[in-house]
């Protein structure tokens, strides 16, 4: 007996073959599910499981500006004199309504609303109301469609920031972008289709990689994620003494390995593989050329701010975004972290606005002056809001914080569809509650996919026994947004 016969040989040999040809077909199903349709290695862009849109799509790419940490509505978008008139009362029962508090402020004997200390007042012909932290922002105001009832489970960041990114509030399913690959491919062979930036020397709470990956989908759909410095693409360089064509060589060779090896058993993983290897190649070209701006205009460079010359910055990663989405990028996501303002929210807020006001203003100017926002969807918010009581002990006059608030806060979006110069739902007066056209994270997923063309409920993927889909088994389009 031959004692070296590994499993695979033994299936392969045993039982006339049945064994393999089981297995062979098992693959070959998982295949098929990746968009993988015959055993040959995939080259260059690749299509998508989905034959074509399911309806005719207004928005080409998304860029989400994600603001990780929950920033306040209260202080930036939703407006309400109340809380002046009432500074230093306490939240009343009716309000609040049982709601259950995080653990930070949940043990108060007071909770005491709190007015903003910044300004509001009324931009644009539209008259949406912002803060005075916002003046930029303030010129787009009729490009945008502020949406101030969202809604969420999720009380805390972990939960909150996956399930905004994934649908679900447990690590593990597939994010945003992968969603978007495994359904409508990619339409560039040199630059990923789903590409993730994040702010360099940020705090507040940690971003794991499972935001942008691809959970139980083929791992060619994760995100690929570009940073700051002289490699902007880890592991794409060739590393010291080895030149582009033994690099070439190295991959050609395994290449072939590769193929012999699909030709028997037709494997999804595998493909994907040799995939990744043969876009890292061709991203040695293409991402010195995406990720260098000494080719940008000096007023496009002003209009961004004085860090957009600065790789790894928030307004720097704007800019990035914009040449991304010029290059074919379908799904490009900005995380920005560290507004998560439990205590000194006064200074905190303003800081953050200082670093991205202005570039999130100048990537819809920037969009709109090149022809693009109309097939371009940006987004720009949080997990969930912030309390309009103040956490901890309350000084009329001094800084203060906010703790979570999931029951509303504020996202806005231009372009790709969405209705220009708009204020949707609305929120009671005390900005506890929603009180018209609530708009829940699922909601907000499936009305995203609609505008790319795509019916949410028929974007799945069967995994252990059961379809999944971005919106798990609920979401609505939300139409009172739609241009």
């Amino acid at each position: 007996m031959n004692r070296d016969l590994n499993r695979r040989a033994w299936l392969r040999s045993s039982g006339l073959g049945f064994g393999g040809l089981a297995l062979a077909d098992l693959l070959a199903r998982d295949a098929r599910a990746a968009g993988d349709h015959a055993p040959s290695l995939p080259d260059g862009a690749h299509g998508g499981v989905l034959d074509g849109f399911h309806l005719p799509p207004r928005a080409k790419r998304v860029i989400y500006l994600f603001q990780s940490g929950g920033p306040s509505q209260l202080d930036l978008f939703d407006h309400k004199p109340l809380l002046e008139e009432q500074d230093g009362q306490q939240l009343p029962d009716s309000v609040r309504g049982g709601q259950r508090l995080t653990g930070m402020s949940g043990n108060q004997s007071s909770i005491p609303l709190v007015a903003s200390p910044y300004a509001f007042a009324r931009h644009g012909a539209s008259g949406a109301w912002m803060s005075e932290l916002l003046p930029h922002t303030a010129e787009i105001a009729d490009h945008l469609c502020i949406v101030r009832s969202m809604f969420t489970e999720s009380i805390n960041h972990g939960p909150g920031v996956t399930f905004m990114q994934s649908g679900s509030q447990i690590p593990g399913r597939p994010s945003i972008g992968a969603w978007l690959d495994y359904g409508l491919g990619s339409v560039q062979d040199d630059l990923p289709s789903f590409v993730v930036l994040i702010t360099k020397n940020k705090g507040g709470q940690p971003l794991m990689s499972h935001l942008w990956g691809a959970g139980f989908l083929p791992t060619r759909h994760q995100a690929v994620r570009f940073r700051s410095g002289a490699d902007p693409v880890l592991y794409v360089n060739n590393p010291p003494g080895v030149s582009a064509e033994n690099r070439r060589l190295l991959l050609d060779g395994l290449r072939d390995l590769h193929e012999h090896e699909l030709a028997i058993l037709p494997d999804g993983e595998i493909a994907a593989r040799i995939a990744n290897y043969e876009m890292a190649f061709r991203m040695q070209a293409s991402v010195p050329e995406v990720t260098n701006v000494a080719d940008e205009p000096a007023h496009v460079l002003e209009m961004y701010g004085p860090d957009a010359r600065e790789p790894g910055t928030f307004a720097a990663n704007c800019l990035l975004a914009r040449r991304l989405a010029e290059r074919g990028v379908r799904f490009i996501q900005l995380y920005h972290q560290d507004w998560d303002h439990h205590g000194g929210l006064k200074t905190g807020i303003a800081s953050e606005c200082r670093q991205t006001d202005q570039p999130a203003a100048a990537l819809v100017k920037d969009l709109a002056a090149r022809g693009m926002l109309d097939d371009t969807l940006v987004v720009w918010g949080g997990e969930f809001g912030r309390t309009n009581y103040c956490q901890g002990l309350y000084k009329p006059g001094q800084d203060f914080g906010r703790d979570h608030h999931p029951r509303c806060f504020t996202m806005w979006l231009a372009g790709g569809g969405v209705k220009a110069g708009a204020t949707y739902g609305e929120t009671c007066e005390f900005g506890y509650n929603v009180v018209r056209d609530g708009v829940h994270v699922h909601d907000f997923h499936a009305t995203m996919l609609h505008l790319l063309g795509i019916d949410h409920e028929r974007l799945t993927y069967k995994f252990q026994g059961r379809r999944y889909r971005l919106t798990d088994v609920h979401g609505r389009i939300v139409r009172g947004i739609l241009a």
